[in-house]
């Protein structure tokens, strides 16, 4: 049997200046919400906005920054907060997703909704409301892409009927709502400048998988530029300051990573590549509320940023040097970068919001106030060579305890096009407190390591994709780090599925699986797909190629579905599902409990009240976290 080598010998984490610590935090330490998080700073950096969420409360609170005087709070119980950010000193915009039935559609979906909070009269105005001016059965309600003149009122694209996306104009103080600009079926966005004029409109066809985008040139709309695809390889985020161009991301042939181009609005010539790394990708652009881009994300562990302005790139670059062994993550600032909101983790960090400002940086809170800095478990970044030569990286959480015959938590991530970061990981710091090495491979097909690796995972679902999870704790079965009898795959949505498959395909590796919101019937997940967007969209087609390279077959999603494998299972399964989950369906995890529970295998089904995809709810959380440890303690031996 094939055993893969490390590229770094992981002896090094004998080495690591770590300070362990003598006490284990609770369960409740990890398994509640952050305590702090979506920490925002207005324009001229006087006031401070966050979530604040502990012992059942949750509210998103603004405080004046000088006295730490609360200026106001939204309640947010019964909504899921996901974003927020100021327009200005007075008004605070906060988009929320809420799980709702729509008119005359089946099932529950998950609404995203913006709102506008006016802090000096404490209200907030729902900018856009299903069935008020737009179309009622529609999902995307929390996009702004920009701002009136007069600054009264935002743009936002809608559904004005089945037919027709369109541009509408709401007011931030009051319930008013009126179209701008009709719009037709394949419009999927909107481009405008600061004086209430449309630059530019994106479309897509499904059914002829025709991209185009056309300019508004002396009242006109002109098409400059067009694209037979059946899965866009060109994003449009934004506009150049001069308002001619617009920003584009697409994949650099010379590099293999998405870089940052613009395209002219006058013609359509499509510039060089303007920020562009040789081994990282484009993967986030910072941009104003009239969507003027002025820098980039790039991936990786740990963020790296460039920006246009050069005293600001210095600047980054000074701060992440100053922090070698943690992530710096920069969240929000003022215009004139006078003061920088950053998300600092890694080293001795459970999540730490920090303010640079006056030359130094001050601690603004922490999103795990009850965890101490050193009951904080290392991260540690390696890589090994899989069966067939391809080197994947690898990020490891290490327990307070002898690197030798560990038990283990591979714990693969969802997506599978996403991938993981140097940050602070509940799931990850709560099994290292409990004395398991934790593995997170970043499997081929991963995001963030550039296009050829993403294309290495195409039709690789429970094949090369799940070999390099098996060759990953086979790597440290070899060198002695892992007891080969103490491991347990964990994960969530395609993570969840990857347990599945483990636990089906390599029985013989785990002492148990615990899948959350996963897939096991891949055929079923294809068929969803397809009643939810239809046969010609793009998004059907995006799976098709992700999950089998385009070349769907019943037999090939039966043999790669761990549902059609229950009979090889010879460990126990641990499946908790989500009731309200409109990602993956909870369908997936019930049928999986009916097939093993009639094979007679050893299998446990928790089911989440109102649950959704991403254990939003504190409670839901807690409840998987508390299931999962005794689940574990059950059938592992951590002694």
């Amino acid at each position: 049997m094939y055993i893969p080598r490390f590229i770094v010998l992981i002896v090094a984490l004998f080495s690591s200046l770590y300070v362990y610590a003598d006490d284990v935090p609770p369960i409740e330490a990890y398994g509640a919400l952050p305590e702090i998080s979506m920490m925002v700073i207005s324009p001229s950096g006087d006031k401070i906005a966050y979530r604040h969420a502990d012992k059942g409360q949750d509210y998103m609170m603004v405080y004046n920054r000088a006295d730490n005087k609360l200026l106001g709070a939204v309640e947010l119980s019964n909504i899921k907060p996901s974003r927020a950010y100021f327009i200005d000193e007075e008004r605070l915009i906060l988009v929320v997703k809420r799980s709702t039935r729509l008119m005359n559609y089946f099932g529950r979906h998950e609404v995203s909704s913006a709102y506008s909070y006016n802090i000096k009269t404490n209200k907030s105005v729902q900018l856009l409301t299903l069935g008020f001016g737009i179309h009622g059965g529609q999902t995307q309600l929390g996009d702004i892409v920009g701002l009136s003149a007069d600054g009264n009122s935002v743009y936002m694209p809608a559904w004005t009927n089945s037919t027709a996306f369109s541009l509408m104009n709401a007011n931030l103080d009051k319930r008013k709502v009126k179209r701008f600009k009709r719009g037709s079926k394949d419009i999927i966005d909107y481009f405008i400048n600061d004086n209430d004029q449309l630059l530019a409109r994106e479309r897509y066809d499904n059914e002829e998988n025709l991209h185009r985008v056309e300019a508004k040139l002396d009242g006109k709309w002109i098409e400059i530029f067009s694209e037979k695809t059946e899965i866009r390889s060109k994003g449009f985020v934004g506009v150049t300051p001069d308002f001619k161009s617009l920003i584009m991301l697409e994949t650099n042939s010379a590099t293999g990573h998405t870089a940052y181009y613009t395209m002219r609005l006058k013609d359509g010539m499509i510039s060089e590549p303007i920020f562009s790394h040789p081994d990282k990708s484009v993967e986030f652009v910072f941009s104003d509320i009239n969507r003027i881009v002025y820098g980039v994300r790039y991936s990786g562990f740990r963020p790296s940023y460039e920006f246009f302005n050069k005293k600001t790139n210095q600047l980054i670059d000074k701060l992440i040097s100053s922090m070698p062994n943690n992530s710096l993550r920069l969240m929000d600032h003022t215009p004139d970068w006078s003061k920088i909101i950053f998300l600092l983790a890694g080293d001795f960090s459970k999540g730490d919001y920090l303010l640079y400002a006056d030359g130094k940086f001050s601690s603004l809170g922490s999103q795990r106030p009850t965890i101490s800095p050193k009951q904080v478990h290392q991260i540690y970044e390696t890589e090994f060579v899989a069966r067939d030569g391809l080197k994947i990286p690898l990020l490891l959480t290490l327990p307070n305890k002898e690197l030798k015959s560990l038990p283990a938590i591979l714990m693969p991530h969802g997506g599978p096009e996403s991938y993981d970061t140097i940050s602070f990981n509940w799931k990850a710091q709560y099994f290292a407190s409990r004395g398991f090495l934790v593995i997170q491979p970043q499997f081929r097909g991963s995001d963030g390591f550039g296009s050829d690796f993403i294309r290495k995972g195409h039709g690789e679902w429970g094949r090369k994709m799940q070999h390099d999870l098996t060759d990953s704790v086979k790597s440290l079965i070899k060198s002695e780090y892992v007891d080969e009898n103490k491991v347990c795959i964990v994960g969530s949505s395609y993570g969840g599925y990857a347990a599945l498959a483990g636990a089906t395909f390599t029985p013989e590796l785990y002492q148990c699986a615990v899948s959350i919101n996963g897939v096991s019937d891949v055929k079923e997940m294809l068929d969803d797909e397809k009643h939810d967007f239809g046969s010609d969209h793009w998004v059907l087609s995006y799976w098709e190629k992700n999950i089998a390279n385009g070349k769907v077959d019943k037999n090939y999603l039966a043999n790669i579905s761990p549902i059609t494998h229950v009979k090889k299972v010879t460990k126990p399964i641990l499946l908790i599902h989500g009731e309200y989950d409109d990602v993956v369906p909870f369908s997936q995890s019930e049928d999986m409990y009916e097939k093993l529970k009639d094979a007679g295998k050893k299998v446990t089904f928790l089911e989440l009240p109102k649950g959704d995809h991403h254990l939003s709810n504190g409670l839901n959380r807690m409840k998987t976290l508390k299931a999962i440890e005794h689940f574990i303690m059950d059938n592992i031996n951590t002694e």
